[in-house]
């Protein structure tokens, strides 16, 4: 008696299944081998080529978008230096002038003080002056604490103004803190 051949009774078995699953996903029913294995590695070659279009594709995009980055880094500031021009010529027309009285060298610095506030009210940035506000470390830098008739850690006097830009701190202000007056310092 002989014993069926375990490979060739799983091969026939295979066969009709995947002939049927070819069907059923619209592909024509091959029945030589050879043809079938032709017809993968051509889908395959397929795969791969739409694989490799794809990566590329993929790479393109990630090297322009480095690109935009480091763009947008080099020019971030171009439109607050394009501000700042006016003010420069500004105070250059001031030093330049040579029958300036005090009181006209006053008011041009006055003007041009008044364009470098329009240009940071523009740009986001806002002058933080603590003077009686609650002494806050995150915005504030304490130089010293003084003796007060003022309740403890409020902010008695502002010695430099601090700036926010969008709300993140860019210079902390630089204060005086007030203390209770029998507090040792």
């Amino acid at each position: 008696m002989q014993t069926p051949d375990p490979a060739k009774t799983d091969a026939q078995s295979v066969a009709p299944e995947a002939a049927a699953n070819d069907a059923a996903q619209g592909n024509p029913i091959i029945e030589n081998t050879d043809d079938r294995v032709a017809a993968a590695e051509a889908k395959a070659a397929e795969n791969y080529d739409q694989f490799l279009r794809a990566r590329a594709e993929m790479e393109n995009v990630r090297r322009r978008a480095q690109e935009d980055i480091a763009k947008a880094h080099k020019f971030a500031i171009e439109s607050f230096a394009t501000g700042l021009l006016p003010v420069k010529d500004s105070l250059e027309m001031t030093l330049a002038a040579d029958a300036a009285t005090l009181e006209t060298i006053r008011s041009g610095v006055e003007l041009t003080l008044k364009q470098l506030a329009g240009l940071f009210e523009k740009s986001g940035v806002r002058e933080v002056n603590p003077a009686g506000e609650k002494f806050d470390p995150h915005r504030h830098q304490a130089i010293s604490m003084l003796p007060s008739d003022k309740e403890p850690n409020t902010v008695i006097n502002v010695l430099q103004k601090g700036y926010v830009l969008n709300e993140r701190v860019i210079r902390p202000a630089m204060v005086t803190v007030a203390r209770a007056p029998d507090q040792a310092q």
